[in-house]
């Protein structure tokens, strides 16, 4: 299996800029329905993964950040302020290495050689292709 193969494209991807501001980054995961997406830069490399649950931290205060009520407040702080490092993998990466990747997360972004984010695989891409390969390959017949 190659991971081209599984490859979502970037283009197909809902993903956040680090630079986009919270209120920002909440809307587009709301129009979109994600509760994860990619984060990159402007030179489109990928920094990490966002999802509901970070944003859901920041808002909530502790001793250290008190609570940003205001859509103004919101406006001062960015998506790199609550941004988490997700692994990614490379293009050329072995399907070892993708399925270990996996484990651990709905989806996976994959890089080319100089970092720059060109897609994601889902986890639910690699079950169905795991599954149509079993149901490709043919059936074993006990001998009796």
């Amino acid at each position: 299996m190659n991971i081209a193969y599984l490859l979502t494209p970037k283009h197909r991807v809902a993903y956040l800029y680090d630079d986009n501001t919270i209120r920002q980054g909440l809307e587009k995961l709301r129009h979109h329905g994600r509760s994860a997406v990619p984060v990159i830069n402007r030179k489109g490399q990928y920094v990490g993964t966002v999802s509901e649950g970070d944003f859901l931290w920041r808002l909530l205060p502790d001793e250290s950040t008190p609570c940003p009520c205001s859509v103004k407040e919101l406006e001062r702080l960015h998506v790199r302020d609550i941004l988490r490092e997700n692994p990614s993998v490379r293009i050329t990466a072995s399907v070892d290495e993708l399925l270990d990747t996996i484990v651990r997360q709905n989806f996976v972004p994959v890089v080319d050689d100089l970092n720059s984010f060109i897609g994601i695989v889902t986890r639910q891409d690699i079950i169905r292709c795991l599954a149509e390969e079993k149901e490709a390959q043919p059936t074993l017949r006990k001998i009796v």
